[in-house]
């Protein structure tokens, strides 16, 4: 069992723990002597890490994606903490649980293969129903899918993301299905939004660190879930040939511009809504964790976001009671917009 967390692990902390190595560099110093460069994690994080004596020496005891023994101490670094690392020492498989140095789920299995058998259990039409069942009854690709992340880095990059990131598609789904009416296939729609990221369960590794296989680098996770389904369709000669294709093409077009790496835009309704939601649960999921991290000089806005190109607001936003509470509103100090307003801009 870990006894120490990479998000725990505070300026001239004394450490000795368990971490995966997801990085391993050798650099040259000013100095002209050898360190190396590391990235280590766990559970709860990343950590940038240091050998700076011994480096030759130690670097022969271990490799990336190895699960080692480190003995170090945090040090400030440009605003955050980094290791320097005086001891490194590669632990045998067996004598540690790997969900403790990969990011995962706060949901256990039985409640996220629970969520997939209502979901698929949930589906009305016949012939969408046998493609759905042809694929998530295969004991390989429902055991992937359910342990896959949905990114390397970026949204839901944790042990069962993917199906989190599906689920709540679905979830969206059903309910924007239920507005527009028959207007939208809501079976259809479903079936976009468990199948749109079916490739990355062969796109990306998680088996150590997050990565990508080489076949994921080459091809893709849309060009990957296309040919998945052209398989599970292969075994269902009674499939409509029109209904395929409008599966194919909702996997297809999923990330509804050419430029973010679509071969093609959505043409359909449900294509449309479904490239929507996928961006829409992205980009929230996102931002939820953005919240749920700790600012470093305890300020109400998190850095620069590249992705959003803008800062997020962190601050709590206030609820009914202290809205409606007289006694807060008669101290409540002006400010430059005026008396008994608040700025979240000041």
């Amino acid at each position: 069992m870990k006894k120490i967390f990479i998000k725990d692990i505070k300026e001239r902390d004394s450490v000795t723990g368990a971490f995966l190595v997801v990085r391993k560099e050798t650099g040259i110093s000013k100095s002209g002597k050898a360190y190396l460069n590391l990235k280590l994690m766990d559970s709860t994080g990343e950590i940038e890490a240091r050998v700076w004596d011994d480096a030759e020496e130690l670097a022969k005891g271990f490799n990336k994606n190895d699960v080692v023994s480190i003995k170090g101490f945090g040090v400030a670094y440009q605003g955050g903490v980094q290791l320097n690392v005086t001891g490194v020492k590669q632990l045998p498989e067996g004598s540690y649980s790997l969900r403790d140095f990969l990011p995962s789920s706060e949901r256990d299995q039985a409640s996220l293969e629970a969520e997939l058998d209502s979901i698929l259990a949930s589906m009305k039409d016949r012939h969408l129903k046998a493609l759905m069942d042809s694929i998530f009854t295969d004991r390989e690709i429902r055991g992937r899918f359910l342990m896959a992340p949905a990114a390397k880095a970026m949204h839901h990059s944790y042990l069962g993301g993917l199906a989190e990131h599906v689920f709540s598609i679905c979830g969206l789904a059903d309910k924007v299905a239920g507005h527009y009416g028959s207007a939208v296939s809501r079976d259809l729609l479903i079936s976009g939004a468990m199948l749109h990221d079916i490739g990355k369960i062969y796109e990306l590794t998680y088996e150590r660190s997050f990565d990508y296989s080489d076949e994921g680098r080459l091809l893709g996770h849309i060009t990957m879930g296309v040919e998945l389904i052209d398989r599970k369709l292969s075994s269902l000669p009674e499939f409509p040939r029109e209904l395929a294709v409008l599966v194919k093409h909702m996997v297809l077009s999923h990330h509804g511009q050419l430029e973010f790496g679509s071969p093609k835009r959505p043409k359909t309704i449900e294509s449309i809504i479904l490239s929507y939601l996928d961006d829409l649960d992205a980009k929230v999921n996102t931002v939820r964790a953005l919240l749920n991290g700790k600012s470093s000089d305890g300020s109400n806005w998190t850095p620069y976001q590249r992705l959003f190109e803008r800062y997020i607001y962190t601050g709590m936003v206030p609820s009914h009671e202290e809205v409606q509470d007289p006694a807060a509103k008669k101290t409540e100090p002006a400010d430059d917009n005026g008396p008994g307003t608040m700025s979240l801009f000041k």
